[in-house]
């Protein structure tokens, strides 16, 4: 599996309202590029000085799944809206790993409150 991680920080003067549509387009993507296997996103609860306003969890099978979803238009047309309003983005894409499976890597002796 890979997870895409988004961030985003809006520009100052960012109204509820633009935000709202984003989070339309992004809760109807799911329904029509078939690559997201999970689809999380929201607003910052916390607000402290270093956390970002909107963060976004996506997990796709593989690096080609991904890839297709970067493309798809659907894909796109949320992307113009996210550079319409941000003005900091940052991404990550990893596999992820179980928990439990490094838990079967650790010494019993090791793994303490875990």
């Amino acid at each position: 599996m890979i997870t895409h991680i988004v961030l985003m920080r809006f520009k100052p003067g960012v109204k509820d309202s633009e935000i709202d549509d984003l989070e339309k387009h992004l809760d109807d993507l799911p329904n029509s590029i078939t690559e997201i296997h999970s689809y999380e996103f929201g607003r910052d609860v916390v607000r402290s000085e270093r956390s970002y306003d909107f963060g976004l969890i996506s997990l796709f099978a593989n690096t080609e799944a991904l890839s297709r979803y970067q493309v798809h238009p659907d894909h796109l047309v949320v992307i113009e809206k996210v550079k319409n309003i941000c003005n900091n983005i940052i991404t990550v894409d990893f596999e992820g790993t179980d928990a439990s499976s490094l838990k079967e890597k650790i010494p019993e002796s090791d793994l303490g409150d875990l």
